[in-house]
């Protein structure tokens, strides 16, 4: 991938890179460098000098697909699709992975967190890795939370985010709902518990028309169980693809064509095009060292400002691409946004 600027946005003030025909799928700001997680590598790109490096298979990677990037135990890691969990080393520029034999539930991490207490959590589609004390190279400091072994409190293998509320416990968000983990204890939300807008609410509005239950199992028996199986759409209020938790302890949960979902810690409250959000699919959330909630869409981005929703962002006002996959930003209040295609970079807030 070489870099590519484009000419800046006069009002939104956007610059933009490119990196081919691939997804950004995470994004980690270290200083002036920005690492992207695409479905082709990870960049890592330098803003000072509007350097771009690639390392993908050749270097020592097991998968090109990126689902996650951050910085774990002091190290660049990715989440990879079919790889493993791999660190880099920076200085040597070799990957350690950790994988199957190591502990890891599944090859496919979607995402890791790095507790207060320590505790590293990493989502993978056959359940979720605590990694008791972040020590990764004890193999019996590993659990694996899954289905069978919380009887059901883990609602379903396939977890896609994670995040630390408030008193340390731990949220997950599944293709089957919601879950969280405190003092040692399950608890979980599907849209039966009130998760996600009902279909007769969205059935107008559904952006995609390709239904994943066509053409998986997993999801068709998914939406069998939800009574859903005559719905060929995309639409399904308990397949949570996006989580995020604010200071104050709300969760927030994107999900698959019901919208955004918002827990007070009562009860779950739902958010769609009705009320201002630009898409119904809400792929990315991101909480800015402001304390603002960013909301990434099938159809623009979004900022939720006293239980509003702002002017939704588009390919018009300077985004590279109206879906928005992953978001980043700095202290001073820049925003990094991937889609399809590349990253565009917003600078002034206000």
């Amino acid at each position: 991938m070489a870099a590519a600027k484009a000419k800046s946005d006069p009002v939104t003030k956007f610059t933009h890179f490119r990196v081919g025909g691939k997804n950004v799928k995470s994004m980690y700001r270290d200083g002036s460098v920005l690492w992207v997680g695409t479905t082709g590598g990870v960049v890592r790109y330098d803003s000072k000098d509007d350097s771009a490096k690639l390392l993908d298979t050749t270097s020592g990677l097991l998968s090109n697909g990126m689902f996650y990037v951050g910085r774990v135990k002091g190290r660049i890691a990715v989440g990879t699709y079919g790889g493993g969990l791999s660190l880099l080393d920076e200085k040597t520029g070799k990957w350690q992975t950790y994988n199957v034999p190591e502990g890891l539930g599944d090859a496919f991490v979607y995402g890791v967190l790095t507790a207060k207490n320590g505790d590293i959590w990493i989502a993978t589609w056959s359940g979720a890795n605590r990694v008791r004390g972040g020590d990764l190279d004890d193999r019996s400091k590993w659990d694996l939370f899954t289905v069978d072994n919380t009887n059901g409190g883990l609602p379903n293998d396939w977890v896609y985010g994670l995040a630390e509320g408030l008193n340390g416990d731990i949220w997950l968000a599944t293709e089957g709902g919601m879950a969280r983990f405190a003092k040692n204890r399950w608890e979980n939300w599907n849209h039966a518990k009130g998760l996600g807008a009902s279909y007769d609410r969205v059935k107008k509005d559904i952006a995609f028309k390709s239904d994943p239950g066509k053409q998986s199992v997993h999801h068709a028996k998914q939406k069998e169980e939800m009574g859903l199986k005559d719905v060929d759409v995309a639409y399904n209020p308990n397949y949570v693809v996006a989580l995020a938790v604010d200071a104050k302890g709300q969760v927030f949960a994107g999900t698959w064509g019901g919208g955004l979902a918002r827990f007070d810690g009562r009860r779950w409250t739902s958010y769609t095009t009705a009320e201002g959000l630009p898409g119904n699919h809400v792929f990315s959330l991101h909480i800015d060292p402001k304390g603002q909630l960013w909301v990434g869409t099938n159809n623009g981005l979004t900022r939720w400002q006293n239980g509003k929703f702002s002017k939704a962002l588009t390919m018009t006002d300077g985004l590279f691409a109206n879906n928005v996959f992953a978001m980043t930003s700095t202290a001073d209040g820049e925003l990094w946004v991937g889609s399809y295609g590349g990253v565009a970079h917003l600078r002034g807030i206000k």
